[in-house]
C-alpha cells in the first residue's frame, strides 16, 4: 500500500520562498518511491519578494505564500488551513528561505523563532500521532517548535547556524551534504540540502536519503 505524504511550501524560489530544486528533488523521489502527495501551503503574504536575479528586496511588491507555491506544483496545492494529519502517513518540508521567513521568522528571529501558527499546528499534529516528519535545508531550525527540547536535527556543519539551532534547545548533529541524520525517538528526519550542496547532485543524494527514510518510518 503507497504511503500518502503532505508535502509543505513556502513560496516559489530560494530567497523568499521554497528552494526550487530541493522542492522538485523531494517530490520525484517520493513519486519515485509510489508516494501519494498533496502539498500545502500558508495563505498569508511573504515576509518580503526579493528579485531572483539582483539578490535585493523588491520593495513595495506583495505576493502570497499560496500562490507562489502554486508555481511549483503545477497548481495542485492547498491551502494548510485544510491539511487533516489522520488522512497522511508523513510530512516533508522542503528548505529555502521561505520556511525562514515564511514558515518562522528564523531568518530575523534567530533562536528566538516563532512559527506560523497554522504550519504548526499541523507539523506538531505529525509529532503528537508518531508519524514521520522530514525537515530539509534550513527548515530544521524549527525542530524544538515542532518536537520539543532535546531533538536532534541537522543543518549540516555551519558553526553559526548550528548554534543558533542549539540555543533554541534542539541538540545539532553535524551532517555531510550527502547524508542525513534520524532522531529515531522523534522520528524526525534532517538533511543539509544547500545549507552546504554546491551542486544538485549532491542535494538530491542527500533528499533522497531523507524521502527513503522518512518512508521507512511511516
Amino acid at each position: 500500500m503507497s504511503k500518502k505524504v503532505a508535502v509543505v511550501l513556502s513560496g516559489s524560489g530560494v530567497y523568499d520562498g521554497s528552494e526550487i530544486h530541493e522542492s522538485v528533488f523531494t517530490l520525484l523521489a517520493l513519486a519515485e518511491a509510489g508516494a501519494e502527495v498533496q502539498a500545502f501551503a500558508p495563505n498569508c503574504d511573504q515576509m518580503h519578494v526579493v528579485n531572483h536575479l539582483t539578490g535585493e528586496v523588491a520593495d513595495g511588491e506583495t505576493r502570497n505564500v499560496l500562490v507562489e507555491s502554486a508555481r511549483i506544483m503545477r497548481g495542485n496545492v492547498l491551502d494548510i488551513a485544510q491539511a487533516n494529519v489522520e488522512e497522511f502517513d508523513a510530512l516533508i518540508v522542503p528548505g529555502g528561505f521561505g520556511a525562514a521567513k515564511n514558515l518562522s521568522d528564523f531568518a530575523v528571529a534567530g533562536s528566538g523563532l516563532t512559527v506560523n501558527p497554522d504550519f504548526l499546528a499541523l507539523a506538531k499534529g505529525f509529532h503528537d500521532a508518531g508519524k514521520p516528519i522530514g525537515l530539509i535545508c534550513i527548515s530544521p531550525t524549527m525542530t524544538v517548535a515542532i518536537c520539543g527540547e532535546g531533538a536532534e536535527c541537522t543543518i549540516g556543519t555551519d558553526p553559526e547556524t548550528a548554534a543558533a539551532v542549539n540555543a533554541t534547545g534542539a541538540k545539532h548533529v553535524d551532517c555531510e551534504v550527502t547524508s542525513f541524520h534520524v532522531d529515531e525517538d522523534k522520528k524526525l528526519v534532517t538533511t543539509p540540502a544547500y545549507m552546504l550542496a554546491s551542486n544538485m547532485v549532491e542535494a538530491k543524494t542527500g533528499i533522497d536519503k531523507l524521502v527513503s527514510s522518512v518512508l521507512s518510518l511511516a
